[in-house]
């Protein structure tokens, strides 16, 4: 964040770290609201810290709907390569954030009781015992529990298939355009990137979908009709179709969309493909603060040049859309930001749908981690929800994931490539997938009152 809001938001450096003060102070407003209701809700004298999972886990919930919501990096993330990853289709990213505070919670209690036991009744290195062994047991005989049942199930979970394939396949040609942020939206740039990605797309006419990133045509639909139609008959004789992020301008409406757009086969028997606001197409829904929509516009627009970005006044998609088809596959869009929330996704998801798809434009966060960790929100996804990901940005992380999460096809990032590779499509359903918010709900109240029991039980 501080990368863009430096280098692109025109604004003094104190004031962007200022910026990033005040965004890490409200962040941490979460963890601190689960903890004061850990401690507000133990109804002991002593802290009662299994509390902490559940809470944390409802915390994290509002963190992902207030003002929009900014669910970006929780604790879960961080598991996508380790044997906790086998419950992201039964419980998602949010159950391993919560099942992380268990092991630590576990961890830290099951030391403390130990180091409380042996000062209470003074055991030394040199006194230890049958009796006293099995005395020092008796403190962390719950929190044992709690590792062996997590153990168990995680054993048991690995091998277990919720998604088997398909037996179909489909070619797809990634084109990573690479164009600088800095000259994106200069009008004397706008034909040298449209021609930039045509070229790209020539050679690789043989695959059966291509995309194009976010925003990947530096203008308004309306006006970019003559461009638009020679790519669209390109594709059709080609049989092949074209993915692009595209702006669009609704005259009816008077609003500004950040959409996805469909060139080319629709299906196999497509003879037209596009034509100008067909329905073939997807507005982002989740929009980002600041880059494309300011809060309280009148005011902040004129304090600095960062409420000022080019692009910066979209209005939001619905929150449920179709899907988007392409030689005749179903494909769920995400667009950028939008894939760090599971739940629009959930919305979204049908028994049909074949790939996830996201596009990006992560030029903004420079050589930073921004990206990386993008990426690996992605990879969560593509597990959580048991489909092929595929992810197509400006200038990185442009890749494919399959749908145990692991990157099948990656390109370098900051430099001008198209990836061409095959995905397996699958068949089945994850749990999770299913009812997303209701499994987070019962998690929250199962673990809620699994804590107050142990409380019960130790008093």
């Amino acid at each position: 964040m501080h990368v863009s809001i430096d280098q692109f938001g025109g604004l003094p450096l104190a004031v962007s770290l200022l910026l990033m003060l005040l965004l890490c102070l409200y962040l941490a407003l979460y963890p601190t609201l689960a903890a004061y209701l850990s401690a507000r809700l133990s109804s002991n004298k002593q802290l009662n810290l299994w509390l902490l999972p559940p809470l944390w886990l409802f915390c994290e919930y509002l963190r992902s709907v207030v003002l929009t919501g900014f669910p970006w990096l929780s604790l879960g993330y961080s598991q996508i390569d380790s044997p906790l990853n086998v419950f992201a289709p039964v419980i998602g990213e949010v159950g391993i954030t919560a099942l992380i505070l268990l092991i630590n919670v576990t961890l830290a209690l099951s030391a403390y009781k130990l180091k409380q036991h042996l000062a209470q009744n003074k055991v030394g290195e040199n006194q230890l015992n049958p009796s006293t062994s099995t005395a020092l047991l008796k403190p962390i005989i719950t929190p044992l529990i709690v590792l062996s049942v997590l153990t168990l199930t995680t054993t048991l979970l690995t091998n277990i298939q919720w998604i088997s394939p398909s037996g179909k396949t489909t070619s797809i040609a990634l084109v990573q355009g690479n164009i600088a942020q800095a000259i994106k939206w200069k009008p004397e740039q706008e034909w040298p990137t449209m021609l930039k990605y045509l070229d790209l797309t020539r050679a690789n006419y043989d695959a059966d979908i291509i995309v194009w990133p976010e925003s990947a045509i530096p203008t308004l639909e309306p006006a970019a009709q003559d461009y638009l139609a020679t790519v669209n008959r390109s594709a059709l004789l080609n049989n092949s179709a074209i993915i692009t992020g595209l702006l669009n301008y609704n005259f009816e409406s008077k609003k500004y969309f950040n959409g996805i757009v469909v060139l080319g086969k629709k299906n196999e028997d497509d003879e037209q493909g596009y034509y100008y606001n067909h329905s073939n197409r997807y507005y982002k829904h989740h929009l980002l603060p600041i880059g494309e929509f300011v809060p309280f516009e009148d005011f902040l627009r004129p304090i600095a040049p960062l409420f000022n970005l080019a692009m910066s006044s979209f209005s939001s998609g619905d929150y449920v859309q179709a899907n988007i088809m392409a030689k005749g596959l179903s494909i769920l869009p995400l667009n950028c930001f939008e894939v760090a929330f599971p739940h629009q996704l959930s919305a979204n998801l049908t028994a049909k749908t074949d790939i996830i798809l996201t596009v990006s434009n992560d030029a903004w966060f420079g050589k930073s981690h921004g990206p990386h960790q993008h990426f690996e929100i992605a990879r969560m996804r593509a597990l959580e929800f048991g489909r092929p990901l595929v992810r197509s940005t400006n200038n990185g992380i442009t890749g494919t994931v399959n749908h145990l999460g692991e990157v099948t096809a990656i390109l370098p990032q900051f430099e001008e490539a198209v990836l061409k590779t095959t995905v397996a499509l699958v068949k089945g359903a994850t749990p999770y997938s299913k009812a997303p918010q209701l499994i987070l709900w019962l998690l929250i109240a199962f673990m809620l009152i699994s804590a107050k029991a142990v409380e019960k039980r130790v008093k």
